[in-house]
């Protein structure tokens, strides 16, 4: 039997294929999967992209996927339902649904799934915590899949860019700081402040009212706009309190989901998930 090996040194040219995972009537939802070339298996990973729970692309992610998989982890970045028409927690269905789907498929592309991880930014850290802390949430399930099989949405480590990890203190910062995008984004996805405190991350740690607390890593930037320092590091000491094992590295002076972009702090940040990978492995 092969065992899954990660040496985040390593380098590997990627292979990139777009396919669809999800039919819902006349919508369909598009994969895109970052393969490392070579012979595996390989760590896997799903991507949730953000967009304020109104937009974005599964392709949002491509500098740091495609950075990851060059690394030797296998990577998925999925669509899914957004905001206005569909409301929360659409999202969290779909990505509960993505887990399952790629627990199943990825070794068809050199991967194993025993080492599981979800990774989402912005918005999409939101509904990837979420998804992390209540995998079998009847809410979250309702998407029938291959009922021949059990796989369940459980993941092994979660990593949050820039996450909205606190939905309700994200929205209550906008509205003082006059954030009109942000607003609109929050009351659109949710309706109304109730909803975002029970869809909220930080509410459902606080509750104990989650089934699983995987190993997670927070990245964030000192200079995030749009979520403030003290969301992530407000969920760090609670995750710790709750027993959680969790790391938060903040980087001085840098903007919301600046991952995404070609910066010397972006490939400092992929360097500590790949360092954050090679130990869940």
């Amino acid at each position: 039997m092969t065992t899954t090996t990660y040496d985040p040194q390593k380098k590997y040219s990627v292979n990139i294929i777009d396919k669809v995972y999800l039919e819902d009537g006349e919508d369909s939802f598009g994969v895109r999967i970052y393969q490392p070339e070579g012979t595996g298996p390989f760590p896997v990973l799903l991507d949730v992209h953000g967009g304020a729970w109104q937009g974005g692309s599964n392709t949002d992610g491509e500098y740091f996927d495609k950075k990851l998989a060059q690394s030797g982890v296998l990577v998925a970045a999925i669509d899914f339902r957004v905001a206005p028409k569909h409301p929360y927690p659409a999202q969290v269905i779909d990505v509960n649904y993505g887990v399952r789907w790629w627990k199943n498929e990825c070794a068809s592309f050199k991967g194993d799934a025993s080492s599981f991880g979800l990774l989402g930014i912005s918005s999409g850290g939101h509904t990837a915590m979420l998804a992390a802390l209540s995998p079998d949430n009847m809410e979250y399930t309702e998407r029938v899949f291959h009922t021949n099989t059990h796989t369940n949405a459980s993941i092994d480590y979660y990593i949050g860019v820039s996450a909205v990890l606190d939905s309700h203190a994200r929205y209550l910062y906008a509205k003082d700081a006059g954030m009109e995008h942000l607003i609109k984004g929050s009351v659109t996805y949710f309706g109304d402040e109730e909803m975002m405190k029970l869809g909220s991350p930080q509410f459902i740690l606080e509750s104990e009212t989650y089934t699983e607390l995987p190993t997670a890593l927070l990245i964030h930037g000192s200079a995030d706009a749009n979520v403030p320092n003290h969301i992530p590091q407000n969920f760090e000491s609670t995750y710790k309190s709750k027993g959680g094992a969790i790391d938060l590295a903040v980087f001085d002076g840098m903007y919301h989901s600046f991952v995404r972009y070609p910066e010397p702090e972006s490939d400092e940040a992929i360097e500590i998930m790949k360092d954050f990978i090679s130990k869940q492995v």
